[in-house]
C-alpha cells in the first residue's frame, strides 16, 4: 500500500514563508503526476497545484499563482511546495498525491498550515 507523508507545515505570520515535503513510498513514483491539495475546516478538500512526473509541467489554482512553488526529485521519491506571501486564507492542511483526483491513493496525514494576520 502506498503511504504519502507530508511534512513542513506551521504557524507563520501572513506574508512568511514555508516548504512543505511529502514523501511517497511508491517504486512507481517517477511515472506519476502529483499534486498538493488543501482542505479547510468546514471547505472541500481543493486542488492547488501539479506537477508532472518529469517535473517540465506545473499548473497552480488562481489562489496560490505567482506565490506557490511545486517541484520535485524522483530520486527521493518527494514532491514539494514551496509557499511565500501567505495569507490567512491559506490555512488549511495540506495533503499530496496523485494529480488526477480518480487515481488518488490512500490520504496521508497532512501538515497543519496555520496563517496568522
Amino acid at each position: 500500500q502506498v503511504q504519502l507523508v507530508e511534512s513542513g507545515g506551521g504557524l507563520v505570520q501572513a506574508g512568511g514563508s514555508l516548504r512543505l515535503s511529502c514523501v511517497v513510498s511508491d517504486s512507481i513514483f517517477s511515472i506519476n503526476a502529483m499534486g498538493w491539495y488543501r482542505q479547510a475546516p468546514g471547505r472541500q478538500r481543493e486542488l492547488v497545484a501539479t506537477i508532472s512526473s518529469t517535473g517540465s509541467t506545473t499548473n497552480y489554482a488562481d489562489s496560490v499563482k505567482g506565490r506557490f512553488t511545486i517541484s520535485r526529485d524522483n530520486a527521493k521519491n518527494t514532491v514539494y511546495l514551496q509557499m511565500n506571501s501567505l495569507k490567512p486564507e491559506d490555512t488549511a492542511v495540506y495533503y499530496c498525491n496523485h494529480a488526477i483526483r480518480t487515481m488518488t491513493y490512500a490520504w496521508g496525514q497532512g501538515t497543519q498550515v496555520t496563517v496568522s494576520s
